[in-house]
């Protein structure tokens, strides 16, 4: 069994409101990742993809706030750490975060160096400018980015080529895990499969040994991930192998997520495309029973008045839904 570099126990974080109302984005949520795989979560807007990437870096700025569970990486627990801890010990060395819409996060007055700089010296304030640009023209060229980029401000880069730049950076001290939230959003088909391929690289490279991807298209996912977590209302609603979660979900929010995208891998062509019905719920007061029942074609009373456990699967996956595999295999079929 391989090693697990990133693992997540019953994890709970919430938004406390200037009306000091609790809204937990992110609800009893376990996971693991193993050293040289990579786990995608998907979800549509507003499930708790995002909160979920910044809650596992155990760094919170009001108004996110950690409640309960562990995060532990590497054999390391990070929950409660000292926020000044964390920043200096666990961030960038142990888990690096690319958040969405990265590359404008860059002071366009500064050179792509400065940011270099700017990492090394927060975690190493003896390393010189030689070693830090030596180190820099290293991963920039085994990464196919030019040494020329180092030199350059934001504004003279493309935007595939900036946030490529940042993707770069982000991983100079070669952190155990990297988080990416959406990093090939808002790019051309060209620029996303640079990115993409830069982020594979990493990773044979050794530059990371584990990655946690997270996008709202699970068939991007098919292409980059070892496994797939499907969110919902800060709940995991499914998990299992990437070729699972895709050509074979079970849960009906995984269906209807996989039946809403125009896709052009083989075998998903033909399958109808659908829309998921209503809106996801008011986190401010969740239903009691399924988050889903009020938007899903095959549910039951009980569905809205008990609790909804994760269940196993004899293929080694699980999902959250008091209906059976096998039942609701069969109204896919007929539907």
């Amino acid at each position: 069994m391989s090693k697990v570099i990133l693992e997540v126990n019953d994890l709970t974080t919430k938004y406390i409101t200037r009306f000091q109302e609790n809204i937990y984005a992110v609800d009893h949520v376990s996971l693991k990742v193993e050293e040289g795989k990579s786990l995608g979560i998907a979800g549509e807007s507003g499930c708790g993809k995002s909160t979920l990437a910044l809650s596992l870096m155990g760094y919170y700025f009001p108004p996110l706030h950690y409640t309960s569970g562990d995060i532990i990486i590497d054999g390391r627990n990070i929950s409660g750490m000292n926020p000044d801890d964390v920043r200096k010990s666990i961030l960038g060395k142990e888990i690096a975060y690319i958040p969405q819409a990265a590359m404008n996060a860059l002071n366009p007055t500064r050179k792509i160096i400065n940011f270099v700089e700017d990492v090394i010296l927060a975690h190493n304030p003896k390393a010189t400018k030689k070693e830090i640009y030596e180190l820099a023209q290293e991963r920039f060229e085994i990464l196919g980015l030019p040494q020329q980029v180092l030199h350059k401000y934001p504004v003279e880069l493309s935007g595939g080529m900036k946030q490529r730049t940042v993707i770069a950076v982000s991983v100079i001290l070669s952190p155990k895990i990297l988080i990416a939230d959406e990093p090939s959003s808002a790019l051309d088909v060209s620029s996303q499969k640079m990115v993409i391929k830069m982020l594979l690289d990493l990773m044979e490279h050794g530059f990371i040994k584990s990655m946690i991807f997270i996008t709202h298209e699970l068939p991007l996912l098919y292409n980059v991930t070892d496994d797939i977590m499907v969110m919902y209302a800060g709940q995991i609603v499914e998990k299992g192998s990437a070729k699972q979660s895709v050509f074979d979900p079970i849960h009906p929010y995984a269906k209807g997520l996989m039946g809403s995208i125009i896709v052009p891998e083989s075998g998903l062509r033909d399958v109808n495309l659908t829309a998921i019905p209503g809106v996801p719920p008011n986190l401010k007061n969740p239903p009691e029973g399924c988050r889903f029942a009020e938007r899903c074609q095959f549910v039951l009373p009980e569905c809205k008045s008990r609790s909804i456990t994760l269940k196993e699967t004899d293929d080694n996956r699980t999902y959250r839904c008091i209906l059976s595999e096998e039942y609701l295999r069969k109204e896919y079929q007929n539907g």
